[in-house]
């Protein structure tokens, strides 16, 4: 079997599916959650890019509200698309989804015989609120799920709010479902991410690759390094994409059991991720990225894009 996708599709995530598209990995399919935008703008920017960059997998619409509480998106940060850009945008393009992402998802996992068709590999790259339902209303199902990679949590602090990372943020319910059902989680957190990192030189080959998507990755690109340079930081950490190395490459991050639990209540602490690494502190119920290769990464990253941009 291939891998499956699911995505707020903000600019890291298109990197993020790249990076896998560029591994060689068969993409069975990509479902859509509410996150860097409200559901409708991810739809858009999910039409716009499999439009731009001829996707040749299916897309699906999924959850457009969380488990619990109020919708939280990211656009005070990414924009009411939900994606920066120094200049050019995706283009307009029919959002032809058909079938829902819960639909499709529970068939791609049912589909086949676990014995024969080997394992079932998902990396989500948003809240986690489409693995969530499937969690509650197929348990059957999730237990298929031999890998989840998801980038989201915290080691240290949050960024959405000074406990919480945005994914976990934005549906920590879900968060909490996924790990109460023993789903095999690989959590790559905001620490790791930041490891990687792309500044505005790094911008410079792709704008310069001569394809015909070069100016639009460009742009997109520098849209999202302006994030942090804008307040002053010198490089923007790659995320999404630094994910879908640690999913491609797992030998490049050294991964390490701990017990994670989110908070789920508290004004200022709600989304915060919990990892406990002390033996005896409780059952060890996932695993997180301690350490990554970074320049590995980096090039990794960096050289699918300007492959990306060549075309």
């Amino acid at each position: 079997m291939g891998i499956w996708i699911d995505t707020d599709m903000g600019f890291d995530d298109i990197a993020a599916i790249m990076v896998a598209a560029h591994a060689g990995l068969t993409i069975d399919g990509i479902s859509l959650v509410f996150g860097n935008a409200p559901l409708q703008q991810v739809r858009r920017n999910a039409a716009g890019a499999a439009s731009a960059f001829v996707w040749p997998f299916p897309i699906h619409a999924g959850r457009s509200l969380p488990v619990l509480g109020k919708l939280e998106t990211a656009t005070g940060i990414l924009s009411d698309q939900g994606m920066p850009s120094a200049g050019r945008h995706l283009p307009e393009a029919e959002d032809a989804f058909q079938s829902d992402a819960f639909d499709a998802l529970c068939a791609w996992l049912g589909n086949g015989d676990d014995a024969t068709d080997g394992a079932r590999r998902i990396m989500a790259l948003g809240p986690l609120t489409n693995i969530a339902a499937v969690c509650l209303a197929r348990p059957d199902l999730a237990r298929k799920i031999t890998e989840l990679t998801w980038m989201g949590g915290g080691l240290t602090a949050g960024n959405h709010t000074t406990s919480a990372e945005f994914n976990a943020l934005a549906d920590p319910e879900a968060l909490g479902i996924v790990l109460a059902h023993g789903i095999p989680l690989r959590m790559v957190e905001l620490d790791l991410c930041r490891k990687v990192l792309c500044a505005p030189d790094d911008i410079v080959p792709i704008r310069a690759a001569g394809g015909r998507n070069a100016e639009l990755l460009a742009d997109l690109l520098a849209g999202f390094v302006a994030i942090a340079t804008s307040r002053g930081r010198p490089a923007m950490a790659l995320y999404d994409a630094v994910a879908a190395a640690a999913f491609i490459r797992p030998d490049l991050v050294r991964w390490q059991a701990a017990r994670i639990d989110v908070e789920m209540a508290g004004t200022l602490t709600r989304g915060r991720t919990v990892v406990e690494t002390r033996l005896g502190r409780g059952e060890f119920n996932a695993t997180f990225g301690a350490d990554i290769d970074a320049e590995t990464a980096r090039t990794l990253i960096l050289e699918t894009l300007q492959a990306e941009a060549s075309w």
